[in-house]
Formats: structure tokens, C-alpha cells, sequence
């Protein structure tokens, strides 16, 4: 069981495929759990069936409980840009439709203003040739994904690394960051 308590706070965000989102923070320190779901959307309790179509208005999430004295919400904010395309409204890589764009649900007003701040400085500094366009949004609703999906990249290892290596994900961002500041 997860301990939670004084110093534990919880972040949400939107990067595409949930399986590499989740992936991608699982494995930094001071990252307690990682939790693959449905959020954004009109409908109650969605089922991944209904998200796939498009038509619930959710988006595939992850939902992280942290350690804020090991892993700071900024921190957080740098992995998330560091791992997603956030000039595609369209999806994220391979995935295409609006249930895999790129968005940061805010929890509280410090949220709010980190991710704003965050997503200014990422568009100033001409990391990409376009603007970041990727949406900053009050947390509604959090519907944790259907047991198989959690932890896939570890349930199915071979599967997950053959779909991600087969995404275009970390070829673009090997791309991206490895270019020198301009």
C-alpha cells in the first residue's frame, strides 16, 4: 500500500500514449506512483473502447503521486516537455486523434502558474520551429485506465518496447534536444 500524507502531492498530464507517459515518469526518483487513465472528457467512467473513439472528449493521462521533499512540480513540468511534442494538437507521434494531444490539469493555482511559467519559457527559448500549443486545463475527473494497462511497459515488456521503438517518439526527441541552444 502507498503511503500518502504530509509532503505527497499528486500532478497529472496528458503526453500521448499512456503507456510511455507513464513509463517516462516511473522512473525518477521521488516519484511514488504512476497511475495510467482517462481525463478531460464529458463522460463518466470511461472505458479505453470509448476514449479510442475520440468521442468522450477525454485524453489519455497519467496520474503521478510524488514526494515533494525528493521531486519538485517544476521538476516534473521538465520531464513532461522533455518527452512529448508539444507543438502537435493532432496527437503524439504514431497516435493521432485529439484523445492523444498533449495537456498539463492543474490541481491548484501554483499549478496553474508553474505550468503557465513553464510553458512560456519552453516557447521563448526556440526549442521548436513552432509555437507550444499544448493546453494548461483545471483537473475535473481522473478514471484510472483498465488494470492491463497499468504498468504495461513492464506486464509486456517486448510489446511495449517494439510499439515505442516503432513510434517515432524517441527519435524526435533525441532530435529535438539534442540540438544546442539557440
Amino acid at each position: 500500500m502507498m503511503k500518502e500524507g504530509p509532503g505527497f502531492s499528486t500532478a497529472t498530464f496528458a503526453g500521448g500514449c499512456f503507456w510511455c507517459t507513464e513509463s517516462d515518469f516511473a522512473k525518477h526518483a521521488g516519484i511514488v506512483k504512476v497511475v495510467s487513465g482517462y481525463t478531460g472528457g464529458h463522460k463518466a467512467h470511461p472505458s479505453y473502447e470509448e476514449v479510442l473513439t475520440g468521442r468522450t472528449g477525454h485524453v489519455e493521462a497519467v496520474q503521478i503521486t510524488y514526494d515533494e521533499r525528493k521531486i519538485s512540480y517544476e521538476q516534473l513540468l521538465d520531464i513532461f516537455w522533455r518527452h512529448v511534442d508539444p507543438t502537435d494538437t493532432g496527437g503524439q507521434f504514431v497516435d493521432r486523434g485529439a484523445q492523444y494531444r498533449t495537456a498539463i490539469f492543474y490541481h491548484d493555482e501554483r499549478q496553474k502558474q508553474s505550468a503557465e511559467r513553464s510553458k512560456q519559457a519552453l516557447d521563448r527559448s526556440e526549442r521548436f520551429d513552432k509555437p507550444v500549443l499544448t493546453d494548461i486545463l483545471p483537473l475535473q475527473a481522473f478514471y484510472p485506465a483498465e488494470s492491463y494497462h497499468q504498468e504495461y511497459y513492464k506486464k509486456s515488456p517486448l510489446r511495449y518496447m517494439f510499439y515505442r521503438s516503432n513510434s517515432g517518439r524517441d527519435q524526435f526527441l533525441r532530435s529535438v534536444w539534442q540540438k544546442k541552444a539557440r
